[in-house]
Formats: structure tokens, sequence, C-alpha cells
């Protein structure tokens, strides 16, 4: 490492977040900018530990000491060429990521960890700021065609990838315009859309061709629904509110390509089984999320679920419950209970999470600063009629966490018993698992024990030519997950239609880091 004492000299700092009176006023990103110089003594705290466990923390594998190092010496060129060596998305992840790198980081033993997520940001605002950042098309093409099915993370990856390779890439996605989640799930202010548009306008150059508002599969019963349709334009922003989703039948596009890719996630929400669930009111976390994003990009004029003036209850105290919490502050929540059945975690790694394991600690986010109030160890019982049929109340009560032969249970706390008087319920549980109508039915694809669509050690499904990537077979889970699975099934999907691949492959089936 260049400055061998940094991690001695210079202690971890990250970019100041914005006044909560001023953040809250827009939709935009949370971070003011960070000073050139500050990111270059982050870099120099990395110290050239030998052992580097921030490779094992990360499932892409990235280069993180040697970038590190390249931004301390102000080479940012060459770190953007180690960056993506291994990240098609380093703007999604130094954004979104938990950074999983960072708890395994050595520094991290008895100090502060290496600021890594937010270097691999600049690095990537650097890199396009500068136009280091172009599209890659291949040379050659191979004449083979592969139909991607889901525009998140890993269907992006894993086209991106094939395209480079030379082949003709077809990406579905059943929503008006792609990204997945990264576009429908993930509010403004924790990633403008524009990030993703100019990362989409690479991938078109590259030649990967998107076709939106068409589901791929049909629903069990239905006969065939004609020709797949002709890869185009995305829809029009002024048609996404109220698209005209056309059903297709998988079967059709797999017999008009040479590999097919599922990359349709794990979309499946947990549910809450309790009296009053059907109220009005009471919504999937998605349902109100992806409404709010559409009236940021201008496709509504308004949302069809708002949380302004309304008392909110969020039940579930994940990145999806913080996600809405943040979208309910910015639209005038009268106020917001978030609601967590585990017990509230510790402030810092505890002997239960020895380093480098991915450590449970209590983790508080941008929305977390700006209002409301988390309540742990807590479960809902009902969901109270308001006399109209809309919800004006929730029942619950505080829990014990018990051992009940291995697997965690959950006792009620006698006397516990609380209401909460609320407008509007977001159920941010969590998904259990991937689809199991459309394509996984009509295809006949077998699922492993947690639902999800089972994979060999090549990413293939049990049907000849399909693979699988992304949550669709691993379970809901990270950005960083679903990028390594995509480019990893990209190399496996080369190797079957060309014999031989030199596509990178981070990844096998089930791989799990040290978390």
């Amino acid at each position: 490492m260049g400055k061998v004492t940094g991690f001695l000299e210079f202690g971890r700092e990250l970019p100041r977040r914005r006044p909560v009176r001023v953040r809250l006023r827009d939709w935009r990103e949370v971070y003011e900018p960070f000073p050139t110089e500050a990111t270059r003594q982050q870099g120099a705290r990395c110290m050239d530990c030998g052992i580097p466990f921030c490779h094992e923390g990360c499932p892409l594998g990235n280069l993180i000491p040697e970038w590190n190092d390249l931004v301390y010496r102000d080479d940012w060129s060459s770190a953007v060429e180690r960056l993506q060596a291994t990240n098609n998305f380093p703007e999604f992840t130094g954004r979104l990521c938990p950074a999983p790198c960072e708890a395994a980081c050595v520094l991290g033993i008895n100090a502060d960890p290496v600021t890594i997520e937010r270097i691999e940001y600049e690095i990537a605002e650097r890199a396009w700021d500068e136009g280091w950042i172009r599209p890659q098309p291949p040379r050659e093409r191979t004449g083979k065609r592969v139909a991607v099915v889901g525009s998140g993370p890993a269907g992006l990856a894993c086209a991106q990838q094939l395209a480079r390779a030379g082949h003709s890439v077809t990406v579905y996605e059943r929503a008006e315009r792609p990204g997945g989640l990264l576009r429908y799930g993930i509010p403004e202010f924790k990633m403008e859309k524009r990030v993703l548009d100019r990362r989409l306008a690479q991938l078109r150059a590259e030649g990967v061709q998107f076709v939106c508002a068409t589901s791929v599969g049909l629903p069990s019963g239905s006969a065939g629904s004609g020709e797949p349709p002709e890869p185009g334009q995305d829809r029009a922003p002024g048609a996404a509110c109220a698209p005209d989703v056309r059903v297709v039948s998988a079967a059709e596009i797999r017999a008009g390509v040479d590999a097919m890719v599922l990359a349709g996630g794990a979309t499946l929400p947990r549910d809450l089984d309790v009296p009053g669930r059907r109220l009005q009111g009471v919504h999937f976390a998605l349902e109100y999320l992806k409404p709010s994003n559409l009236v940021q990009e201008g496709a509504l004029e308004e949302t069809v679920v708002s949380a302004a003036g309304r008392r909110v209850v969020i039940i579930g105290g994940g990145d999806t419950g913080a996600d809405c919490l943040g979208t309910a502050h910015r639209q005038g929540a009268a106020s917001v209970h978030q609601l967590e059945i585990m017990p509230e975690p510790p402030g810092d790694r505890s002997g239960e999470h020895p380093w480098p394991v991915w450590p449970i600690i209590l983790r508080t986010s941008s929305a977390h600063e700006e209002g409301g109030r988390r309540l742990f160890s807590v479960t809902t019982t009902e969901l109270v009629d308001r006399g109209d049929g809309s919800v004006g109340a929730l029942r619950g009560h505080q829990v014990e966490m018990t051992d009940d032969g291995g697997r965690a249970a959950f006792r009620p706390v006698p006397g516990s018993e609380f209401e909460l008087e609320c407008d509007l319920v977001l159920l941010a549980m969590g998904f259990v698992g991937a689809e199991r109508h459309g394509a996984v039915a009509e295809l006949g694809l077998s699922l492993d024990d947690r639902g999800s669509v089972a994979a060999d050690g090549r990413w293939a499904t049990s049907a000849e030519g399909v693979f699988v990537c992304g949550d669709m077979t691993r379970g809901q889970s990270l950005i960083v997950w679903a990028i390594a699975e995509g480019r990893s099934a990209a190399a496996a999907v080369d190797r079957h239609l060309m014999g031989e691949t030199a596509l990178p492959a981070p990844l096998v089936p089930g791989q799990l880091a040290i978390r």
C-alpha cells in the first residue's frame, strides 16, 4: 500500500447527510458531496492486511485493496478498471449494498473498518463524470439468441455479460420500464432513477433489447397467446401508469432462442394472517412504494396510496420497512410506527457474531433519523375496523424469543397488550420465494425445499436450456448477490452455447460468503 500507516493516521469518515428539515422537502439522495481528498484518505486506511477478508465478505470478489490503494494514489482511471473487472453496476452497490465487505474488513477487528462502500461510490461517479464508462459492444456476434426474463440487478448483469460475449440478448419485463425493484422498490432518496437510466442506456448501446409490459408465462390452463412480441422500444413514460400488459408463452419464447434465463426475483410477499387483514388501508409494501416511485418519475400525477396526513404503521423492521418509512415522511404522514418482532439488537458486534461474520447490530438508516418510532419484540394480533370497512387501529402485544428445538419461537408477554390508532398499515415482512405460476408452472420447473426455483451446479433448471439466477433461486437477498449470480449464470449460459467461456463466474449455486 502507498500509505502503510494510513489506518493509524486517519479515522473512518463518511459524507454528511443533508439536514432532515431540508431533505424532507424533496426526494433527492440524502448525502452531501464528499471531497476528493477525504476519499483518498479513506483509501489510505486500507492496511495491506495480507489476507484480504473483504474479498470473502463480497460475493463479487471485488478487488478492494487494489482500488483502495489506487484511489489513495489519485489514479482514478486504474481504480475504475479494477472495479469494473468484477462489478457491472458499482453505482448501484455503492448506494444500496449493506457492505458485507466492511463487516469482514481486517481493520474492523479492533477499529472502525474501511469505508469500502463509499469509496466504491466515489470511483463509480468519478468514472461517469469523466466519461470513462462507455458501451462495450462485442467485436463479433455469435449468432446465438438468449432471452432473459426479469430486469432487476441479476437479469441486467446477466444480460450485459452475455451481450458483451457476442450473443443477441432480449430482456423481458412485465413492468412498465426496466429495472425491477431498482426502479419500483427503491425510493429516489436512496437512488435517483437517473442513475439506473444511464446504465440502461449503456446496455442498449451494447445491443441489449428490452421488451416491457410483457409477462412471460401463461396462467395455469391457458392456451397459447400467439407469437411473442418483437423486441422494441420501452413504453413511453406517459403510458407507464396503466400498461396493457401482454401475457406471452414461456414455451414459445424458449422455442425461439438458444437459451433462456429466469431472473424474476423472489416476489411473493409474506402476508399477515390476522383478523382485519382485508380491511381498506392495509397494503403490501410494494403496493405502496411502486406508485410513489411512479409519481417521482412523472408517470403518475398522484399516488393511489398516500401517507399524507395519515397515522401509519409499518410491520417489518428491515430495509423495505425503512423505505416505506422515508417515503411516508416525505408524503407528510401524521405519525409513523415501525414494528419488528425480533428483539432490539445491540449497538456493537457481540460475541455471538465475531469478526469476520456478518454482525447482527442495530442499524439506523437515513429514514430512521427523520422521525417515527421503532418498536421491537412486538407482534400484531388484530387489525380493527373503523366501522366503515377501513382500518382504524392495530392491536398487538410484546413477545419473548425462545428456543423451540433449535428454531426461534415467540411467546406472548402477559399483560403487554397494546393498541395503536392507524389509518394506513404497510406490510414489509419480506418475501417468501419465487412466484409459482407463470413461467415456473408452464415450464414445469422443479422447486427446492424453500420454494425457490432449483438450480444445479451450472445454474440450469430442470428444463433443458433454461437457467435461473438471483433471488428467484437464492431467495430474498442482497443486490450484490444478485449481480454476482447474474454474472455467474451468464458464464454458465455462454459455456452451454459455445462449449467454453471466458466470462468470470464469481459464484456457484448455493454458495455462501462468511456472513
